[in-house]
């Protein structure tokens, strides 16, 4: 098993989850965050004072799934969230050892 961890940018969550669900994958989670890269935030005005925004809004998906299915995902997801701008984001995967429903204690990919 695999996890997919995906940092993108807010506007595009709903592409990637619809791209997501193209390929049959059923089960995500979407936590709001901040952070930056390479674009180092920027410069707004308010009320008449300027404010150096560094931490611009993010998506982090958290996605585990089977090894078979980790290169439709990732394909998927870069699809579904490219921009060709600085700041689309990044793609991490990670093995992960066990996984286990609570509800049902199904272990393994049953768990998923």
């Amino acid at each position: 098993m695999k996890k997919i961890e995906a940092i993108i940018k807010p506007f595009k969550l709903d592409e990637v989850k619809e791209a997501l669900h193209e390929i049959g994958l059923q089960g995500i989670t979407v936590t709001e965050a901040k952070g930056f890269g390479r674009q180092k935030g920027h410069t707004e005005l308010y009320r008449g004072a300027e404010y150096v925004v560094d931490f611009l809004p993010k998506v982090k998906l958290e996605i585990v799934l089977e090894d078979e299915q980790v290169e439709r995902a990732v394909e998927a997801i870069q699809r579904a969230a490219h921009t060709g701008r600085i700041g689309d984001g990044k793609i991490f995967v990670a093995s992960i050892e066990e996984a286990i429903r609570i509800r049902t204690g199904e272990s393994g990919a049953e768990a998923i």
